[in-house]
């Protein structure tokens, strides 16, 4: 098979930044994190929540989704670290790789639960926020797979064909270079999704977790296919991969979501988070003071600099001197007429 254009990968799954290694797997899960945290952010404060509150729950979500994630890989891919000739230890190496996105949202829900229910804010109304944002960051932790050289799909030669290193490649088609970039795929996807998501919300104002539903019932119809492509190993029921199992169970628990939840409490959540309206009036007024007591200040010294030009005027009348003509002419006003004495 030959291959006129293909998408080379990197020689190497780290860079290194003088004598610190930083693996392009790891750097790209923290990036996502932090762009997940400042879309969910601002969309929570376009809500009506108060800044820092997303960051502050991801506090907990973050590493119960990481834990979460590392737990459903090597659950489902035990294979890998246990048996004869295999090193348990190798399942604690989260940097080569190994997060399963259903155990990651699943375990990183209870984290974002748990982290809610101390701000006493609704994990549904949480959940709408920040579901671009967890897509987006999912688009972007699929390029570590490119870093890897792992997860990729058949044998093609198309243009966007993904080039393999020997060392990576099946061993049952070690002489074929250009496999299918599942990675790029999926990530396409996930960003679509995310601007499906933001539409809908905006078009349709979800609320009570159906923004987040939406989300995840987008993203398993992308991963069904993407998975049905892929040629690493995994468990089979039924002559289908496991991960396509859990994929059609998923998404048909989030279209239910929906459904019900747009039966029973429609419309969105006029509060999302508690004080949140009373701070934001308390800052409006603090503004509007300030602004009146500038105002005040204005117009006492203006009344100040009448009272002392007024009094300079009946000192010089006062006087007969030259002077107080000047001063009593300038302070009338331009339409009034000063009797002057007659020589």
């Amino acid at each position: 098979m030959e291959t006129l254009a293909f998408i080379p990968s990197p020689s190497a799954g780290e860079i290194h930044l003088g004598p610190i290694p930083l693996r392009g797997y790891a750097l790209c899960i923290i990036v996502g994190v932090f762009v997940a945290v400042w879309l969910g952010g601002r969309r929570w404060v376009a809500r009506g929540g108060r800044p820092g509150t997303v960051a502050d729950i991801a506090v907990w979500a973050v590493p119960f989704g990481l834990v979460g994630g590392r737990l459903y890989h090597v659950v489902t891919d035990y294979q890998l670290y246990f048996g004869e000739g295999r090193n348990p230890v190798d399942a604690l190496r989260i940097w080569d790789g190994g997060l399963g996105i259903w155990g990651a949202i699943a375990l990183g829900a209870l984290g974002a639960w748990i982290g809610c229910r101390r701000r006493g804010i609704p994990l549904p109304a949480y959940a709408d926020a920040v579901a671009p944002g967890i897509v987006l960051a999912q688009a972007l932790g699929r390029w570590g797979n490119w870093f890897n050289q792992e997860l990729f799909g058949r044998p093609t030669d198309l243009p966007w064909a993904l080039e393999i290193d020997p060392a990576h490649r099946p061993v049952d088609t070690p002489d074929m270079a250009t496999y299918h970039p599942t990675f790029l795929y999926e990530s396409l996807w996930c960003v679509g999704v995310a601007l499906v998501v933001i539409w809908a919300d905006r078009r349709f104002k979800l609320g009570h977790g159906r923004a987040f539903a939406l989300y995840v019932a987008a993203y398993t119809v992308g991963r069904f296919w993407t998975e049905y492509l892929r040629v690493d190993d995994a468990h089979h029921v039924l002559g289908m991969r496991l991960n396509n199992w859990t994929a059609i169970a998923v998404f048909l628990a989030a279209v239910a979501c929906i459904a019900v939840s747009a039966k029973k409490r429609p419309g969105r959540e006029e509060i999302v988070e508690p004080g949140a309206d009373e701070d934001a009036g308390a800052d409006e007024d603090a503004g509007s003071g300030g602004d009146a007591k500038t105002g005040e200040e204005a117009v006492g010294l203006d009344k100040a600099v009448e009272d002392d030009t007024a009094d300079e005027a009946d000192e010089a009348r006062t006087a007969g001197s030259p002077a107080g003509e000047t001063a009593g002419t300038a302070g009338s006003s331009p339409d009034r007429t000063v009797d002057r004495p007659k020589a």
